[in-house]
């Protein structure tokens, strides 16, 4: 469904000096850095996934759907979506697809949102009774009719952020691109969205391809993901694959001795180098331990040997805390630059 091969993009960035002698300097010598946002990036996302492409801020991800979208062209290597070069075809790339990209717009500035639908279903030809479903869709979950006749320029955020969401899908796309689609909704809308592209995906099969620092986003709507680093992938696989990546794992038991629950993790702590027990809710005592160091099966035989356990388990980790460790590494080193004159 979507490839890419050795996707590089870079983007030419004017230098100038300090100052009026800075600025005269760049009228004679014009010089310039070469930031590569996008280095060699190869995946592949199969038809019918639900992808969340992860990385921390200029990590390569919005410029990378921007090449997937046709929006722009790669440096190098090349990319296809359900087998179009997006950037060579943009017109049939776009009739199969939809994208929300964050606070750009793709709806009329000057209309409102009932006459940019109107105007998306002529573009894309949608015959009657999928615009009518569709539609009475977004009535149900998005409260569209609420918008009325305002004007897209007068919608708050969160008001356009539904109808760009809703216009994504209005011509069943095949694929939709959705770069950060819940910023600006509330709670309740935020729920409606996720319930949205999941009807979508379990009814005609749409491939889902996320971008979001919202958590919650990926978690609830994503089967799979692509993490990038520094423009480059290092991460593909289930999100449960992801979450064993976690540089420490868990383990919380409750137990019948005597020893109060700070003696419990002096004891822990003492006999398990690099491992942190800290006392958790209910009397019970969560020991966190380096997953290079020790398995779970390692940490419960050490457990059990020593305290009478009444209740114990191994949370998955957090997909939060796995992600920070991600970002974390990241942001030591920046992206690839060149001088040049």
């Amino acid at each position: 469904m979507i490839v890419a091969h050795e996707l590089v993009k870079e983007f030419r960035i004017p230098e100038r000096g300090p100052g009026l002698a800075g600025s005269v300097s760049t009228l004679f010598t014009r010089r310039h850095r070469i930031v590569r946002a996008v280095d060699e990036v190869s995946f592949e996302i199969p038809a019918g996934s639900r992808t969340a492409y992860i990385g921390a801020n200029g990590a390569g991800k919005s410029t990378t759907i921007k090449m997937l979208t046709g929006i722009m062209t790669p440096t190098s290597g090349y990319c296809r979506v359900r087998g179009i070069e997006p950037y060579r075809d943009r017109q049939r790339n776009a009739r199969s697809i939809g994208v929300v990209f964050g606070q750009r717009s793709q709806l009329w500035w000057d209309l409102s949102v009932p006459d940019s639908f109107r105007i998306l279903r002529r573009i894309y030809d949608i015959p009657a009774p999928v615009y009518d479903r569709n539609l009475a869709l977004y009535r149900e979950l998005l409260d569209i009719d609420a918008l009325g006749t305002t004007p897209v320029r007068q919608l708050s955020l969160g008001q356009r952020m539904r109808a760009e969401i809703a216009a994504s899908l209005l011509h069943d796309p095949a694929v939709v691109f959705w770069d950060e689609p819940t910023i600006g909704l509330d709670m309740v809308l935020k729920e409606a969205v996720r319930e949205l592209v999941l009807r979508a995906h379990h009814d005609l099969g749409t491939t889902v391809v996320l971008t979001s620092h919202d958590i919650a986003d990926i978690a609830a709507i994503c089967d799979s993901a692509l993490v990038v680093d520094r423009g480059r992938v290092v991460h593909q696989g289930t999100i449960q694959d992801l979450l064993r990546t976690a540089d420490r794992r868990s383990v919380l038991f409750d137990h019948r001795e005597p020893l109060a629950a700070e003696a419990v993790c002096a004891l822990v702590e003492a006999q398990l180098p690099g491992v942190r027990a800290v006392p958790a809710d209910g009397g019970r005592v969560q020991v966190d331990y380096p997953a290079e160091e020790f398995t779970s099966r390692q940490v419960l035989a050490f457990l059990l040997d020593r305290f009478d356990l009444v209740d114990c388990y191994a949370p998955e980790p957090d997909l939060e805390d796995v992600l920070r460790q991600i970002y974390g590494r990241s942001t030591a080193t920046a992206p690839a630059e060149v001088s040049g004159a």
